[in-house]
């Protein structure tokens, strides 16, 4: 098996220029598969992150999927608040160890602001567990500070200091601005690659009190510190648990709460769900990077059954040194298994190599936490099947070549 090995490889290298354009074409391709199928399942890990370290997601009645995307994602609209005595509850229940409110319903240019605590900046978990950090400045510490996102600080150019006006409701564009108070931005968060870098945080009571009258708001400008309004309900709290046993416990609690009507849905479960609803797009991706591995595959065939007419004489040779006829068709299948073996090398190493160069850029600007250890099951299961479709698209030259050998040896008889 090694000398076969070996002149299996010296064939290879006596034809090195149509080896090496299929050598890329194979390389470019396994990659492009490799690439897929490791974002695909990277994806998927970092949507889930997108939120890290919450055990319940309570806010009123809508179904899991709208809940989830109105807290977490700042995507359609809360039909319902919740009081705020409700989150008082959450919050010293025994079971919960820390609860960060959420108030949304209003904007700024078009970027949602959310009224929350300083709780949020000290538990709100993203990605692997990572905190939340400041690009620049502080949390809001004063009734009318602001802390905004990375995207909002760069789409607007805003920096420390700036004054912003919030506006009523969540369009780009709006008639009733909250301009008798406006916000000082206080700090601006590192970029997260989450929906975090697209949000202005003010406080609650900050929420509550720009939709006072115009006397109440005026003289709450004048004394932010002494007049600053208790927030009367809340749109969603986000709640960390004592002990992972006891949310499913919590849960049917909350759901049972007699004094509210309220609704505890588990971030994990509404997120593969959600994730669902995106099977049709993920099915393309794997069918088009298939698609590219089938043409490349296909051109390998093409290129070993063209070579075949050259190397009858080859063939002759390996003959009258006593090299049978499924010599010759192992000798054509090994060369193709080389060839492959070496561009899923050169593939998984290049998308190694791009994912730890591109690592922080992915995950700063589309939110993508890739890995760039590649060798899950899944992947090394993919090389596989690259494998083994490799011997299937080789069968057909290997079988020609085994055909011109008994043509040799018939033809010496």
């Amino acid at each position: 098996m090694n000398t076969l090995l070996s002149v299996a490889w010296f064939s290879l290298l006596s034809r090195k220029k149509t080896v090496v354009l299929t050598f890329l074409s194979l390389t470019i391709s396994i990659m492009v598969l490799l690439s897929v199928e490791h974002i695909r399942l990277q994806a998927k890990e970092s949507f889930n992150r997108t939120i890290s370290g919450v055990d319940l997601i309570v806010g009123a009645p809508s179904g899991q999927l709208n809940l989830l995307l109105y807290t977490v994602f700042r995507m359609g609209s809360p039909t319902n608040n919740i009081d705020y005595e409700s989150y008082e509850m959450l919050r010293d229940h025994e079971l919960v160890k820390w609860a960060i409110p959420i108030s949304l319903g209003d904007s700024h240019r078009g970027f949602r602001v959310m009224g929350t605590n300083d709780g949020y900046f000290e538990h709100y978990k993203y990605g692997n567990k990572q905190a939340l950090g400041f690009e620049d400045g502080r949390a809001f510490e004063t009734l009318f500070e602001a802390v905004i996102g990375a995207d909002v600080a760069k789409a607007l150019n805003y920096q420390v200091g700036d004054k912003i006006v919030i506006a009523h409701g969540i369009g780009s564009t709006s008639f009733t601005n909250h301009d008798k108070a406006p916000f000082t931005i206080s700090g601006i968060i590192s970029a997260t690659g989450t929906p975090i870098d697209k949000t202005v945080h003010v406080s609650l009571p900050a929420i509550d009190a720009i939709h006072l009258s115009s006397k109440a708001l005026a003289q709450v400008v004048a004394n932010p510190s002494e007049l600053s309004p208790t927030p009367t309900s809340v749109t969603g709290v986000m709640l960390g648990l004592n002990s992972k046993f006891a949310t499913f416990t919590l849960q049917r609690n909350i759901n049972n709460y007699p004094d509210d009507r309220l609704m505890a849905v588990l971030p994990g479960v509404a997120m593969a769900e959600l994730w669902t609803l995106m099977a049709t797009v993920e099915n393309l991706l794997r069918v088009i990077a298939a698609l590219v591995l089938v043409s490349s595959l296909i051109g390998l065939s093409t290129m070993l059954l063209a070579s075949m007419n050259e190397r009858k004489a080859e063939i002759a040779v390996f003959r009258v040194l006593g090299a049978g006829p499924t010599t010759i068709l192992l000798l054509i299948l090994l060369e193709a298994l080389i060839l492959v073996s070496l561009s899923i090398g050169a593939a998984m190493l290049g998308l190694s190599l791009a994912l730890v160069g591109l690592e922080t850029w992915l995950a700063s600007e589309f939110g993508l936490f890739l890995s760039s250890d590649i060798l899950s099951p899944e992947l090394l299961s993919m090389t596989g099947f690259v494998l083994a479709a490799t011997v299937v698209v080789s069968i057909l030259p290997g079988l020609e070549a085994y055909r011109n050998a008994l043509f040799v040896q018939l033809s010496g008889k």
